[in-house]
Formats: C-alpha cells, structure tokens, sequence
C-alpha cells in the first residue's frame, strides 16, 4: 500500500531513531509479471536499504491466493538466477556488517552450546546475530557482555567480558571454569 519512496522513508525514520537498528525482510523472487526492470529496481532499493538479515524465496503457486490464477510466466532458470543475486547482496551486506562490529562489546542473550567446540555456547546479540564464546551451562538464558573479536558472515566470535574480575585469559578461563 506504499510506494519505494514512502518505504525509505520510513527506514529513514527508524534509523534516524535507532542508528544501530537491524532490518530485515522477506523476499519473493519470479513472481508472475516480474521484469528484469523489476528485479534490478528490487536489487537497487535491497542494497539501498542494506538488509542486514533477509528470507528469499522463489516465487511457487500456492493454492487459494490470488496469484495461483496468475500465469507463472518467470521461467525457473531466472527465478533461480534471481534468488542467488539476491543472496550474493545479502552475504556481502551480513558480512559487511557483522565486521562492523569486531571491537565493541555486545550484550548477548546466552541460548545454550555451540553446535562446534567443546566448552563453546552461542547467544544472540539484540540484532539476532548469532555469537559463539567460550561459556557454560550457568549462563544459558543470561545476558552477558560479549567482546566481538572475528566476523564472518553469519557467526561473531568472541570472549565474555570480565574487565576488573580478571586480568588476562587464563584468569578469565579459570573464572569461567568455576562457574560451571
């Protein structure tokens, strides 16, 4: 019910608001109709807006909406070409951003253990990104500080932040160790 210029700005307004707000969005790709004008005008406001997270999807009939009536004219080739230029966008923007935030410090919801490394857990900072850290079962359902030292493009990694209780990272260890 809005037009792209009436869409940024709204964004324009939440970051005006919230200079470190995450945004994210869905997607669909190949719906009937589509140009290539329409995808590259798609790609533009994408990268325009700087999507930090987004769910992308082939555009595929489903029963009951009215787009089920709709001649599916896009063939799957291109609907597939499109998805993985959206997702290339994508992956440059998470990894962008997700460098951006090596060095600070962010509070981190802890969820439980890493799916790799023994002694990791994983949390989530108020973005939704995900965060793997040295931890223990004690933590699962705090929130910690969590010092962002690597980026990739889905996972930040880091260490808990225990300025003033310990000096250095066999300290913090030990300090951690205790805590399980």
């Amino acid at each position: 019910p809005y037009t792209t210029e009436r869409y940024k700005q709204i964004i324009r307004s939440l970051r005006s608001n919230c200079p470190d707000i995450f945004l994210s969005t869905d997607i669909i790709v190949g719906f009937p109709g589509e140009t290539n004008e329409d995808f590259e005008q798609t790609c533009a406001l994408f990268q325009e807006v700087g999507f930090d997270m987004a769910f992308i999807f082939k555009y595929s009939p489903r029963s009951g909406t009215p787009a089920a009536e709709m001649e599916d004219d896009v063939p799957k080739e291109v609907k597939e070409q499109r998805n993985q230029a959206l997702l290339n966008i994508l992956e440059e923007q998470s990894l962008r951003r997700n460098q951006s935030l090596v060095g600070t410090t962010q509070e981190i919801l802890v969820e439980g253990p890493a799916r790799k490394g023994d002694g990791m857990y994983q949390g989530r900072t108020p973005g939704f990104r995900k965060v793997v850290f040295p931890g223990n079962e004690r933590l699962v359902g705090q929130l910690v500080d969590v010092d962002i030292e690597e980026a990739t493009t889905t996972v930040l990694k880091g260490q808990i932040q225990l300025r003033g209780i310990a000096s250095n990272k066999a300290e913090k260890t030990e300090l951690l160790s205790l805590a399980q």
